[in-house]
């Protein structure tokens, strides 16, 4: 990695918070590592959705714009074709039946 600049930054409360908490947890080495790795991950996210962007104008470029109809097709079948993970839904509570006297 190339050298170090120093950043003075205004910050949530709650972030500097949860920061703190993560590095006495030992999950960072120290409050600065921890906004240097969001920072690392905010990067990379941006990368992909940049490439992800011109992945599908080249897409288009070469076989025309994507319609929404396609795009709920696609929606449909992926949804057809996903794993579930986190297991069934639970069963819904009978409602019991009351007499009248």
């Amino acid at each position: 990695m190339t050298g170090k600049a120093r950043l003075t930054v205004t910050v949530d409360r709650e972030l500097v918070e949860a920061g703190g908490a993560a590095v006495a947890a030992g999950e960072a080495d120290s409050l600065s590592g921890w906004v240097n790795l969001a920072m690392a991950e905010r990067a990379a996210k941006e990368r992909r959705l940049h490439a992800m962007a011109d992945a599908v104008a080249l897409y288009e470029e070469e076989f025309g714009q994507i319609s929404p109809a396609e795009l709920v097709a696609q929606k449909r079948a992926d949804r057809r074709s996903a794993i579930i993970v986190r297991g069934s839904p639970k069963p819904r509570a009978r409602r019991s039946k009351r007499r009248r006297a």
